[in-house]
């Protein structure tokens, strides 16, 4: 995960902690400064940090609200099929303004959690919980509960 900007709130912190480190491989997250001066131009400076920050033949992931949506069965497999391909699979999650076009020219796939607006820093905290219950799904493991009470 490669992240704009960096997480001060101790409660967005415990938040990604708590299901990162229940991961394995764990999760590495690179939180990248800020960028400075005018909206546009801290987004694209922001966009070209985030470009440099990926290893070689890395699987991008860029949240965007435009992104396409799962539900976590989906998501899951979509996770699964990507780890398949043997390559780094990194998400990118812009700033404030969100990611400059050239981050989703280069990214492989585009993720939304929603049509909702999530600030950037909790979104780190809720990609990892979403990359936790995927690996459950995966394992059989009992922690996501498919069925909806009454159904």
């Amino acid at each position: 995960m490669i992240a704009i900007g960096r997480m001060k709130d101790r409660v967005e912190k415990d938040l990604f902690t708590r299901y990162a480190e229940r991961l394995s491989p764990r999760i590495k997250l690179t939180e990248l400064p800020e960028g400075r001066g005018a909206a546009g131009e801290a987004k694209r400076r922001e966009g070209q940090a985030l470009l440099a920050a990926l290893p070689a033949r890395a699987q991008v992931v860029a949240m965007d609200e435009g992104g396409r949506t799962y539900d976590s069965l989906s998501f899951a497999r979509a996770l699964e099929r990507w780890m398949g391909l043997s390559r780094p699979i990194c998400f990118l999650i812009g700033g404030a303004e969100g990611l400059d076009g050239c981050v989703i020219e280069r990214a492989d796939e585009t993720l939304s959690l929603g049509q909702m607006t999530w600030p950037h820093m909790l979104v780190r905290g809720l990609l990892a919980e979403q990359l936790y219950r995927a690996r459950a799904i995966a394992t059989g493991h009992p922690y996501h509960r498919a069925g909806r009470p009454g159904a």
